[in-house]
């Protein structure tokens, strides 16, 4: 799966032979040198597993691309970590409005020799199993499915259900009205994840708390994930039917319930994948009371290091309450300090099997 490392040291040792063979040409001299050097560090690098200079990264987002505030930037979070960090070389590219070119994306990625690319999404799972297929010398890596197995794959993957649980009893342990709302991108079975762990969450704390479940699109319309116009539009009539807390799991949809909220007076928001308190902006983040946070920023740099080291495996990797994986914030200091006391609690208690969250409705 990652025999490209050899090939690089192979080709290492080949230009320094040359090297030593043309030292009487300052031209060749200097052409050997830099070559040798390049792929020197990326052969040291696959076996120390430190610095991944010489080793190119490529990443292509989800609909809505970089801007987001929410997925596919908090994949970019994990990218531009690990060009500074690990020192590789990094490319990310933007589907168009639907998506219907993430597998030519893909392909651009490997025919132009990237080391390792990444598929930020579940869409991507069927161009996934074409060009792992056809490129098996590649690695890549897809975000929120395991449907794929390849030996040159790897899936990264969230325990949704568990962080929406706990911003669910953070909305109805806030909520003045025991009505919450909840606003899905696409009718998909992983964002119905979102949905049955906030419904879990809220009843868990109030058993008298009832949920307006919305989605704002069907598949195979994924326009849903960055529609912020008709997220909007449901949240004004959630609001307006007495929801004084809804939660989004809707992508870019997310900014039209924020601007509802705005609009609607004493009530809440809450943000998902990011901690969107802090990239929305001044005038609405009074209205954030938390976000479920799941950490795509960590799976992408934690994906990318692992390939560095060398010891990056197929199948999929699981991020959850137990590694921090997805969780809550606290940015605003909106909830008290009794809430977050009472969420901890119910962490633990699922951490330790106590709690079993459901991932289905």
């Amino acid at each position: 799966m990652f025999n490209r490392r050899w090939l690089r040291l192979f080709a290492v040792l080949l230009g320094l032979a040359l090297f030593a063979a043309a030292c009487g040409d300052d031209d060749d001299t200097d052409a050997g040198s830099d070559a040798g050097t390049a792929d020197e560090g990326a052969a040291d690098d696959g076996g120390d597993g430190g610095s991944g200079e010489g080793l190119r990264v490529g990443l292509v987002y989800d609909i809505g691309g970089r801007g987001d505030q929410s997925f596919n930037d908090a994949a970019y979070a994990g990218l531009t970590q690990a060009q500074e960090e690990l020192g590789v070389e990094i490319q990310d590219l933007e589907p168009s409005a639907g998506g219907e070119d993430r597998e030519e994306l893909l392909r651009t990625l490997a025919e132009d020799d990237y080391d390792m690319i990444i598929g930020v999404g579940f869409a991507f799972a069927e161009a996934m199993g074409a060009v792992t297929a056809d490129f098996p010398e590649t690695t890549f890596a897809i975000v929120d499915d395991a449907s794929v197995e390849a030996e040159n794959l790897t899936s990264l993957v969230f325990a949704e259900e568990q962080g929406s649980f706990l911003v669910g009893a953070a909305a109805a342990l806030t909520s003045q009205t025991g009505k919450l709302g909840f606003i899905g991108g696409v009718e998909v079975d992983l964002i119905k994840k979102f949905e049955a762990g906030f419904v879990a969450g809220a009843t868990q704390a109030n058993p008298d708390a009832t949920v307006d479940v919305k989605y704002i699109s069907q598949p195979p319309d994924f326009s849903g994930f960055n529609d912020p116009a008709k997220g909007k539009e449901i949240a004004l009539g959630q609001y307006g039917g007495g929801a004084d807390v809804i939660y989004h799991a809707a992508g870019g949809s997310g900014g039209g319930l924020f601007e509802a909220a705005l609009e609607t007076g004493d009530v809440w928001a809450i943000g998902v994948d990011s901690d969107q308190y802090l990239t929305a902006g001044a005038e609405v983040q009074g209205k954030i009371l938390t976000s479920m946070l799941k950490r795509v920023d960590v799976a992408v740099f934690e994906a990318i290091k692992s390939f560095v080291d060398g010891d990056l495996e197929p199948g999929a990797r699981v991020f959850d309450l137990s590694n921090d994986g997805v969780g809550f914030s606290t940015s605003g200091d909106f909830l008290s300090e009794d809430i977050i006391s009472q969420l901890e609690d119910l962490k633990q208690q699922i951490v330790d099997g106590d709690i079993e969250v459901p991932t289905a409705p």
